[in-house]
């Protein structure tokens, strides 16, 4: 019998069908992004001889036709791929037994909304890898969506501050920033806000509005493609300890980054970074001294429950009469997190909300009494086609080293490169070692 490369002979690894899917992205209207670009499924059959079959969508940045031309197959059923991509939850009512799936789970902190997704993925003995595990040996981030997160943030952090602005009675170049999503491309939205940049440095900024002062909490992926959108202004850079000791000029834009010396402050002795990572109990947050001479704020912390908050509802009651802080984009966006007013996610139509902290109400909007909050969870939905290709980019490196791979055997003899056996959740429905402390999070009826 004459082998076929599209027929399955057991036990025999090389003839086995390598079709992967990709899953329909339907979590909201929004999310527009997909894992696996056109191209570079192309690339993947030609070099591979990997079949893909993608579900039709209504929404995706990259049309149907775009797929098929380059050799995808575009269908409904996905029940003879395995692995399947995507890029949020996969809804567990279509979850298969014994598949492997790689998505974004949000479970690695234990959020008790995606509990019954994991649990479900665990009777069914699937295969979890979450990208957002997928890191090197010094435990960086590989394949990430964060830059496109900072880059749309910052956009529609300015929005916010330029609509406060004008409820003030200042309408400034930046009132000419529009929301992210309403841009061509990344491109032209850069384009635009330089000529705004070039405006501000050639006739300046109301004087009776400034320094205006944006702080950048953090200093990885997220808050570099924040800032790369705001030095496109121009802007002066200082330290956090400058900023408590400078006389700034009234009519110039600044630029604060916070690393975690910053921001906290060891119970006793000297700040240690690795103790605070391993004992973030030890120590207490120092961010509110700096608050007072801040009018906006980008968050782009990683933050869970162990680790003290930024900002909390205490301080701004008892500062309400005094605040200068006027938006915080929350591109972080953890519910009750690091900025305790965060209290829910928002969506591009309708992007921020205001807290007044005299009155302790949240109404939507940017209203002028009170902080405004920027909380959108998707941001890299509003560059989808540019957040997907970089995404594919370093994803098609893995592909089919996730299909070769014999997940029927023991975690210790599973071959998988190193930053995908790191992501590896679930191994035959089974917490892997790693991630067995999720367990305490997984409610049993």
């Amino acid at each position: 019998m004459i082998k076929d490369k599209f027929t399955t002979f057991e036990g025999d690894s090389e003839y086995m069908n390598k079709i992967i899917g990709i899953r329909r992205e339907d979590k909201n209207e929004w999310e527009r992004r997909v894992s696996l670009i056109p191209e570079h499924i192309r690339e993947l059959k030609d070099k591979f001889d990997i079949h893909t079959i993608i579900q039709p969508s209504e929404i995706r940045i990259f049309q149907k036709d775009e797929f098929q031309d380059n050799l995808a197959e575009v269908n409904e059923d996905l029940s003879s791929a395995n692995p399947i991509f995507a890029v949020k939850e996969i809804p567990i009512k279509l979850l298969e037994e014994n598949k492997t799936y790689i998505f974004f789970s949000h479970t690695i902190k234990g959020q008790d909304y995606n509990m019954p997704l994991l649990k479900r993925m665990m009777d069914l003995k699937c295969n979890l890898i979450d990208y957002e595990r997928i890191v090197n040996e010094k435990n960086q981030r590989l394949i990430f969506f964060g830059k496109f997160a900072g880059l749309a943030g910052m956009i529609e952090t300015l929005v916010s501050y330029a609509e406060k602005l004008k409820k003030s009675g200042f309408d400034t170049p930046l009132s000419k920033i529009k929301q992210a999503y309403e841009y061509k491309s990344l491109d032209d939205a850069k384009t635009q806000i330089v000529e705004i940049g070039n405006e501000i440095s050639e006739s300046g900024l109301p004087p009776e509005i400034g320094p205006i002062v944006v702080g950048f909490a953090g200093y990885g992926n997220v808050s570099q493609g924040a800032q790369e959108i705001y030095d496109l202004l121009p802007n002066i850079e200082i330290s956090p300890s400058q900023l408590l000791n400078n006389n700034l000029e009234n009519d110039k834009l600044y630029k604060v980054v916070f690393k975690e010396e910053d921001m906290m402050q060891p119970l006793e002795g000297e700040f240690v970074l690795q103790n605070y990572y391993n004992h973030p109990e030890k120590y207490t947050s120092i961010f509110e001294n700096y608050l007072p001479k801040m009018q906006v704020l980008v968050n782009c912390i990683y933050w869970t429950e162990d680790y003290p908050r930024l900002i909390t509802k205490e301080y701004l009651h008892k500062n309400a009469d005094s605040l200068n802080l006027s938006v915080i984009g929350d591109i972080s966006c953890d519910i009750g997190g690091s900025v305790e007013i965060t209290n829910k996610a928002t969506y591009p139509d309708n992007p921020c909300f205001t807290y007044n902290p005299s009155t302790k109400e949240f109404n939507d909007g940017s209203n002028l009494d009170g902080v405004t909050v920027m909380a959108v969870d998707n941001l890299p939905c509003e560059f989808s086609a540019e957040a997907s290709t970089e995404f594919s980019d370093v994803l098609k490196n893995y592909v089919n080293d996730i299909i070769i791979a014999d997940f029927n055997k023991d975690y210790e003899e599973l071959s998988l490169p190193h930053p995908i056996k790191k992501a590896l959740i679930l191994h035959k429905g089974q917490l892997t070692k790693e991630y067995k402390y999720i367990n305490e999070f997984i409610k049993t009826e």
